[in-house]
Parts: C-alpha cells; structure tokens; sequence
C-alpha cells in the first residue's frame, strides 16, 4: 500500500502495547531518574535534622460565665465553641506567655480538637524530646491562665457595672424615702413617691442578688488531663515519606524526559520503528516472492542508521513517479538480502535510484562499506 504525501504519520501512544515499547526503548533513561529521585530522597532524608513531636491534652470547662456558644445538635454536642478556643490557643497572647515561661522564643504550635469532645490536643515540635514536651505543657498551662484571666476580668467588669448600679438605686431610694414625711397622705405627691419607692425596692433586690450570685461564682477554665511526655523517636523526617516522594518524582521526570526524547527521535533502530515512525507495514521474504511482478516497489532501510524522514522522503519521491510502496525491508548496516537486487525490466525499471539514495544495481553494489546509509529502494517490475 502506499504512502500519501500528507498523510498523517502514527506515533506511539495508542495502546498498552506502545506504551510497554516505548518503556523498552528508554529504560535506560527511566532507571537514571529513577536512581537520581532515590538518592536525592535518601540525601534529603539524611540532611533533614530530626524533629520531636509531644501532646498535651487540655479539657475545656465552662466558666460559669456567659460565653460564645454554639447550638447544641447530633453533630455539635458541646456547647462551648471549641473553634473559638483553637484560635485562641494559637495567639499571640498565650505565645507571649509560654515565651515568659520557656524564657525563649517558642516555635509554632498546633492545636486540634478530637471529634465530638470538648478537649484540645495541643501539639508542640522541637529538635528535642524534653524541649517538645515543655512547650507543649507550657503552651497548655498558658492557654489555661489566659482563659482564666480573661474570665475573672469579665467577671470584675459585671460586678463593677452592678455595684455602680446598686449604689444608684440606693441613693434614689433613700432620696424617696427621705421625702416621704414632707407629703401629705392621700395626696398625688405621695402616692407617685410610695409607687417609686416600691420599684426603687424590688431594683435593690434584683441587683443584690445577682452581685452576690456573681462573687459566689467559681471560674473553672479547665484542666490539664494529660501532660506531654518526651517523644522516644523523631516524628520526622520519615523515610517512606522522603524516599518514595524521591522515586516518584525520578519517575514522573523520566518519563517526561524519555517521552520527550522518544517524539523528537526519528531514527530506526528495529524493524517495528518503521511503521511506527512512517506507518509502512513491513514486508518479508514471503510477502517479496507473492508480489513480484506488480510494478511495485520496497524500501530497504538500514537498522540501525536511517531516518524516519529518509523513509517518508522516499516513498513521497516513489509515489511522484507514480510507483506505489508496498512496505520495507529491514536490513543490517552496508548489508542487502539477496531480494534487493531489482530486475531490470519494465517501465517501472526508471524509477530506480529514486529516494534519498540510488537504486542497488547488481550485486556488487550491494557490498557497501560500514555505516548507517539511507533507505534504498526496491522496484519490482510491472
């Protein structure tokens, strides 16, 4: 079959059996990188110092104060805003105070809540066992002195709005109650001022109580239910981690390189690159005996050595004169099969020579010296 000038050529990459072909013919660049990804991974791992991980737990306790809450479902079962507590965990006022504890700068800090409880795991990482441990018990303890500061201040506040409030009424009921004796009774005055004095009353009373409700009111911010204890191995780096995230980066990058290596690569090394690379089938010995005789013609391509575009060049020149292709001959270099040799007969024996390269003319000519020459042809008379 022949070869159109613009017809489009097939590349690999159609199904599995290109791709395991394409694997073939570029392992050696696939087990380079692959080798590079692994050292570079076990590089990695041996230059990365070690880093310590410790927890602290700490139960979050209401108050007894009003706080921010959440609504209370299947889904959220605490009423505390556990969120809430996280970002304040983390801020710059609880770092300010374990740096005051540590008598260092602390590093960073995570702080994460098990589902379904009102606990914070506080996390702490150091380039040392007891260091990760005290940060993550000085982080805890801060958390907890800061919540319980911010409460008695709250708790301050409400009592001090109260007081200044109970004093108020006071000085106005006394004020009733001083005018009292100056109005007459059954007069509008002193009815007006009894009324007042009531309400006054019944203010004093409400205020009373709920100032003493609040001095009596004990600020519980929760407790430490599980102090850090010292790591006894690093939490990283880890080797599965750094080396496998090695080996795949080594694979994705050499089959990237490989695959762009393989589409800019033209040259024919087996038989199967021919139809890969130009889509001529390839013709053997049987399929050259059947044919002979039908104006035809075959290439003979020198593996390894010639260019796909050697080839495409030829059949197109083949397919000018009107001479179609039947497929390719693979041969070794500077070597023809004894089929090569064309017979001089026929209006098709003027076609010889076409191609990149003359036509073989006898026997003789097809002993060439060493070397990767271009594709021959072979024409086969009408």
């Amino acid at each position: 079959m022949s070869l159109p000038p613009d017809a489009p050529v097939r590349r690999s990459g159609g199904d599995l059996a290109d791709y395991m072909s394409f694997l073939r013919r570029r392992w050696p660049t696939l087990l380079v990188f692959l080798l590079a990804g692994s050292v570079g991974g076990a590089a990695l791992f041996g230059l990365t110092p070690p880093a310590y991980t410790a927890s602290a737990q700490v139960l979050v306790a209401a108050t007894g104060l009003p706080e921010q809450t959440n609504q209370v479902t299947s889904r959220q079962r605490e009423a505390l805003n556990l969120d809430t507590e996280v970002q304040i965990a983390q801020s710059a006022t609880v770092a300010k105070k374990v740096k005051a504890a540590l008598k260092r700068t602390p590093g960073p800090v995570e702080v994460s809540v098990p589902p379904n409880t009102s606990i914070l795991q506080i996390s702490y990482t150091a380039a040392d066992p007891h260091a990760a441990a005290a940060g993550a018990d000085a982080y805890a303890q801060a958390y907890l002195d800061n919540r319980r500061e911010s409460a008695r201040q709250a708790l301050d506040a409400q009592l001090t709005a109260l007081l200044t409030k109970l004093k108020q009424v006071n000085a106005s009921l006394v004020t009733v109650v001083d005018s009292l004796p100056t109005l007459a009774r059954g007069t509008t005055g002193r009815t007006i001022a009894l009324q007042r004095q009531n309400v006054l009353s019944r203010q004093v009373y409400q205020l009373t109580v709920r100032y003493d409700a609040l001095k009596t009111v004990a600020v519980t911010p929760g407790s430490v239910i599980s102090d850090a204890v010292a790591p006894a191995r690093p939490g990283s780096p880890s080797a599965p981690l750094h080396l496998g995230s090695g080996l795949m980066l080594g694979l994705l990058a050499g089959v990237g390189v490989a695959w762009g290596r393989d589409r800019l690569d033209t040259r024919i090394r087996v038989g199967s690159d021919i139809k890969r690379l130009t889509g001529l089938d390839i013709v053997g010995a049987r399929e050259i005996k059947e044919l002979t005789g039908t104006g035809s013609a075959v290439l003979l391509v020198s593996v390894p050595g010639t260019s796909s575009r050697d080839v495409t060049q030829a059949v197109r020149q083949l397919n000018e004169r009107g001479i179609p292709v039947l497929g390719a001959v693979v041969t070794p270099p500077g070597r023809a099969p004894a089929t090569s040799t064309p017979r001089d007969s026929g209006p098709s024996s003027g076609s010889r020579g076409s191609g990149p390269s003359s036509a073989r003319r006898g026997s003789a000519r097809n002993r060439r010296a060493p070397g990767p020459p271009p594709a021959d042809t072979l024409v086969f008379p009408s």
